[in-house]
């Protein structure tokens, strides 16, 4: 698990750009979903790439995601755009007829935690709100107005691996009977004053936060149904390429990936299983940063890239 800080896509130096380019492996041709847009980084690295006959299809929750991707490519014949999560990737007629790559950049944007009105930061006093998809679902304010104290204490352990968890929710159920959390400095303020602070250059909020934002939009629910959802897009040869920030992120690429790319183990004790039959094959191992790129991007200093290649089905196999 990281701090908050490091999970955080760079709007000006997308995160291992290169390594990226290298694994999703463009063709001219081909069909490529960039279900994290952001503010178009690597969605430019593909385009780049491509050529008349190519397509580039961009997704994002990020209402201002989307309205960047407008600007800049709605001229663009090759490219179509559509506001959601990468999770529903197979409702999009565009994407289900075949993919040739697919890349998830996972975490919040720089945009995102840098504008205090959003809610992401407790640096940055704002509405304590956390929605990536601004018109879904309930804000951070108003989970933490409804949830009990159990609730609220197994969220903080699960998603921030926050040691203080019971006490953090204890004191978030004492505070709003008396008062309603409403701005991200109230929530950051109120857990400093029962957290010891640890490393002094991690904020005691950090954790905390991080698990509100990935409770609040769903994350690690969406890169399930977007891992599978890939899965079945994706032609034979076509590269699933996920960038993940923080451990829980990539267990789940990493079991997904081995999942489909290895035989489970056998038992003994048990009958022999039908034969496993895989779909994925893992490229390279996991990969991260190098020393130039951390040097001008230290917030991808945490940043993990799995990489898996679509096998064609046995039939189809020499």
């Amino acid at each position: 698990m990281t701090d908050g800080g490091a999970e955080v896509r760079s709007a000006h130096l997308p995160v291992m750009f290169e390594q990226v380019m290298e694994g999703l492996r463009v063709v001219e041709d081909g069909t490529y979903l960039d279900g994290t847009f952001g503010r178009g980084g690597h969605a430019r690295g593909v385009l780049q790439r491509l050529g008349a006959g190519g397509r580039l299809l961009l997704m994002d929750k990020d209402p201002e995601a989307i309205a960047v991707a407008e600007r800049e490519f709605r001229g663009d014949a090759r490219v179509a755009i559509r506001r959601g999560s990468f999770a529903g990737m197979g409702g999009w007629d565009a994407a289900s007829a075949g993919l040739d790559g697919v890349l998830l950049d996972l975490g919040v944007s720089s945009p995102q935690l840098d504008v205090a009105a959003r809610g992401f930061s407790f640096g940055k006093d704002g509405p304590l709100d956390m929605r990536m998809d601004p018109d879904a679902g309930e804000s951070a304010a108003q989970w933490l107005a409804r949830a009990d104290e159990r609730e609220i204490a197994d969220v903080l352990w699960t998603y921030g691996e926050e040691r203080m968890s019971r006490r953090i929710a204890r004191a978030i159920v004492a505070r709003r009977a008396t008062a309603p959390l409403t701005r991200t400095g109230e929530l950051a303020e109120l857990i400093a004053s029962v957290v010891p602070r640890g490393r002094h250059d991690i904020h005691p909020a950090t954790r905390s936060f991080q698990a509100i934002r990935i409770h609040v939009n769903r994350e690690l629910e969406d890169l399930e149904h977007g891992l599978a959802a890939a899965h079945d897009a994706l032609r034979p040869a076509g590269r699933l390429a996920v960038i993940s920030f923080h451990s829980l992120e990539d267990r789940i690429v990493k079991r997904f990936i081995a999942a489909h790319a290895k035989a489970p183990p056998g038992n003994r004790r048990l009958p022999e299983a039908t034969g496993f039959v895989p779909t994925l094959r893992a490229i390279g191992d996991a990969g991260k940063a190098d020393a130039d790129e951390l040097a001008a991007n230290p917030r991808a200093r945490s940043a993990v890239l799995r990489v898996a290649e679509k096998l064609p089905a046995p039939e189809a196999r020499p």
